[in-house]
């Protein structure tokens, strides 16, 4: 057992879960120490690392840039998305159970990927990002192809209030007939925080409805921040 599959099998997935169903988002212990968060920050400069380099201010996704690992991904990143997509995978299928939608996601991660890939998405889709100040993320969904799992996961790579100010993440929800809700939240260092893709189930008085949920990151006052992300679904 590596460990991160050891930190993943620990953490509490029954309060994890009733978070996800109250708020579309939940903190997770800590996956990385500062050691592994250094090594991963230090790997941003690596060109034979990466499939395409984006410009958040130039596409109109917010300031600051963010780069597409390459496949295979460097260590840990496989795997911790190998350890968490087990873990992930009754609640996805339980909220489209709810939804009354059929889940398509098998048991194994590979597996998954493979029918991802016969749909024509094979483009890696791990990211690590770079914000400094005054730099902020856009309100998005990263969707990608018409296959999609529904929880993805972001792991803050520094120590806010010593390396960073701001840069809260944040979650917004358009709840049916009533006005949006907003989350933010500051990850601690090295901790994950995983969250809805698209949507989540909400129950009203004619039953269970899927509400809208965007992502995104506040504005750093100070600093800078970076931090990996792992989506579960590659890209078209």
């Amino acid at each position: 057992m590596t460990p991160w599959q050891h930190r993943v099998d620990n953490t509490d997935w029954t309060t994890v879960a009733a978070e996800l169903d109250q708020y579309g988002g939940a903190l997770l212990p800590q996956l990385l120490t500062a050691e592994e968060t250094v090594a991963i920050r230090e790997l941003y400069p690596r060109d034979e690392l990466f499939r395409s380099t984006v410009d958040m201010n130039r596409h109109r996704f917010g300031s600051g840039e963010y780069r597409y690992f390459a496949a295979p991904y460097p260590e840990p990143i496989e795997q911790l998305k190998q350890a968490l997509y087990p873990r992930l995978l009754p609640i996805a299928r339980d909220w489209w159970s709810r939804l009354g939608r059929a889940a398509p996601w098998p048991d194994s991660l590979d597996a998954w990927l493979e029918q991802c890939h016969r749909a024509g998405q094979t483009k890696s889709t791990s990211i690590l990002l770079r914000y400094q100040e005054n730099d902020w993320n856009a309100l998005h969904r990263d969707l990608y192809g018409d296959l999609v799992f529904p929880l993805q996961v972001v792991i803050n790579l520094n120590e806010p209030g010593v390396d960073h100010t701001g840069g809260e993440f944040l979650l917004v929800e358009q709840r049916p007939r009533a006005q949006s809700r907003g989350t933010a939240t500051l990850l601690p260092h090295g901790h994950g925080y995983v969250f809805t893709t698209r949507d989540r189930p909400v129950q009203s008085a004619r039953g269970w409805s899927a509400a809208p949920v965007r992502h995104g990151v506040s504005a750093l006052r100070s600093g800078e921040r970076h931090t990996l992300a792992l989506v579960f679904h590659d890209a078209a």
